[in-house]
């Protein structure tokens, strides 16, 4: 029996013997409206008063929002920020899937603690994993041995991110796109087919990456995708000996530049061993209510803000 039947109904009306069911199927393929007309038919044969069961199903489908996580420089933690993100979105009640675009270096498996799962898939497509914190996942890192290098080119890589965005998502009512670094095949395809409703950028403080973003900014806006707001990482060292902050990637350099050509300035997330050690055993800080946590809600919380067409 399908799941959820009793939330897909939208109303139940029984006149003179005859019961009729309209409920939402919207996202369902062919084969599974047919198992829950079935299916509603089964619970209501046989009930008291009713002589003649009829189930119309509606295809009004809830338009899925993307989000683009992107930088146009590696290695500034935006795989662990779309994590927290995620999950953080999740916990405020959005019903959330990450998908990890990076094709060539996925980390979500790992940082949603789904490695050495496979997805499944049902007809043309895939099945999404659910994480055990809320978000449904799918990486390439699910479909390649662990360790095995992919040699694609990247029109290839390009049509694996149109696969995993067009898997059976369900219910999932937001996206976050996690992309490579740079703006090369896989974010222009992603704009041609799949083109998100926003996007976050995400740059630590000093000048090289800013330069980066800012390249990654200028994609985006080409491609007519309203920019959300920018996020600066690892921003600051708080030592767990003496408690000193220092600085080593500069400081407030992202909020600059994000008051400088008027784009919002989402927070900052420090650098801490925390956040690291969490990652590493798929166990996020935005899952738990620790201080750890306390940034990606904050920035998570902007975003949702954005979605509701509010203010930042």
């Amino acid at each position: 029996m399908p799941e959820n039947i009793e939330r897909r109904v939208q109303s139940v009306r029984l006149s003179k013997g005859r019961a009729i069911v309209v409920a939402d199927a919207g996202d369902m393929r062919p084969e599974e409206r047919e198992v829950l007309e079935v299916a509603y038919r089964q619970a209501l044969e046989g009930v008291e008063g009713v002589e003649e069961v009829r189930v119309a199903l509606t295809a009004d489908r809830k338009r899925r929002r993307i989000i683009a996580i992107g930088s146009g420089k590696g290695g500034v933690g935006k795989s662990t920020l779309t994590t927290n993100i995620a999950v953080a979105l999740a916990r405020q009640g959005h019903k959330v899937g990450v998908i990890d675009g990076d094709i060539y270096g996925p980390s979500q498996p790992k940082l949603l603690a789904t490695e050495n799962r496979k997805p499944e898939a049902q007809g043309d497509k895939l099945i999404p994993l659910e994480s055990p914190h809320g978000v449904k996942v799918l990486s390439m890192g699910h479909l390649v041995a662990p360790g095995k290098a992919l040699a694609w080119r990247g029109p290839m890589a390009g049509k694996a991110l149109g696969q995993l965005v067009d898997a059976d998502w369900g219910d999932t009512d937001l996206l976050l796109i996690d992309l490579p670094p740079g703006t090369g095949d896989v974010q222009l395809s992603m704009m041609a087919d799949s083109k998100p409703d926003g996007a976050v950028l995400v740059s630590t403080p000093q000048d090289l990456a800013l330069i980066d973003a800012a390249r990654a900014g200028q994609l985006f806006e080409q491609g007519e995708v309203s920019i959300i707001g920018l996020v600066e990482n690892m921003a600051g060292y708080e030592c767990p000996h003496c408690g000193e902050v220092s600085d080593p990637f500069g400081q407030g350099g992202v909020e600059k530049f994000a008051k400088a050509l008027e784009i919002p300035f989402l927070g900052r997330v420090p650098l801490t061993l925390e956040t690291r050690q969490s990652g590493d055993a798929g166990k996020p800080p935005a899952a738990s209510d620790g201080k750890g946590a306390e940034p990606f809600h904050a920035i998570a919380e902007r975003i949702a803000a954005w979605l509701r067409g509010e203010g930042i």
